[in-house]
């Protein structure tokens, strides 16, 4: 990802960073070092929730806005604003939203790979051009 150099010394504010529609119901926007990624979600209420899990990484929950049921591996943990949650890699996992939307802001060490492509607006930042992820400002 090479990103370090990009950002040290640089203040980035994340309205200022463009979000993609992952799909109906879920926006996200991510900022990421060479070591670490934060990704903010925007989720609705009424969002299908898809059970996935991550073989590779634990994911940090942080709960900014609106209120959830998080659930990790068959259990239903309630959370709201400023609740943290740790799921624990290979733990199926899924998110349904109670009252939102919901500020959903995960955190993952090492980035994922497959989200690299949320961070190349930092190109942009350097070059002093609007900040976008492909097309999407």
């Amino acid at each position: 990802m090479a990103r370090n150099e990009q950002l040290y010394s640089r203040v980035v504010n994340f309205d200022d960073i463009p979000d993609e529609v992952a799909r109906r119901g879920i926006t996200r926007k991510a900022y990421a070092s060479d070591e670490v990624m934060i990704v903010w979600n925007t989720v609705e209420q009424g969002l299908e929730v898809r059970p996935h899990s991550h073989d590779d990484f634990d994911q940090l929950v942080f709960i900014l806005d609106g209120e959830a049921d998080y659930w990790v591996d068959g259990v239903a943990h309630k959370v709201g604003p400023r609740d943290l949650l740790l799921v624990p890699r290979t733990k199926e996992h899924y998110i349904e939203v109670t009252k939102g939307p919901c500020i959903n802001i995960d955190i993952f060490v090492p980035p994922r790979a497959d989200y690299a492509h949320l961070t190349v607006w930092v190109d942009d930042l350097v070059a002093g051009r609007p900040l976008s992820i492909g097309g999407a400002a």
